[in-house]
């Protein structure tokens, strides 16, 4: 995991942040072996803007690569940073076991998706 956390490393400066000052990288990698990466995007019309694992996420997705294996959240702070609630729901919808690695300057933390979203709405969901 840690070639994906230099990954994440590289792509934070591309994060567009003028508002919160907060930036974040993400990096998907998927069972293929592909490699996609993601960062924040704000929006002065704060609804509008976008999480790195999402952008990482609809990368993939449009490259037509939906098995997602592992998710790399990073962010230039002391403490790791989880994904929000909105990211953990995207991930879940192409796997809800990824493997979730929050990184910062100083920590990795890792965890599956399910345990950070336990009872995810899923497709299932639907057909109940």
């Amino acid at each position: 995991m840690e070639d994906l956390i230099e990954k994440a490393k590289a792509a934070i400066d591309n994060a567009y942040a003028p508002y919160s000052k907060f930036k974040v990288a993400a990096v998907v990698k998927t069972k293929s072996g592909k490699v996609y990466t993601g960062v924040n995007v704000e929006n002065a019309s704060y609804g509008l803007t976008m999480c790195a694992e999402r952008v990482a996420v609809f990368k993939a997705v449009s490259e037509g690569d939906r098995d997602i294996e592992a998710v790399v959240v990073y962010t230039d702070t002391e403490e790791a940073t989880p994904p929000c609630g909105a990211c953990r729901q995207v991930i879940a919808e192409f796997n809800p076991e990824a493997l979730i690695v929050m990184a910062s300057r100083k920590k990795v933390v890792t965890a599956k998706l399910s345990e950070l979203l336990p009872h995810a709405f899923t497709g299932r969901s639907l057909r109940s």
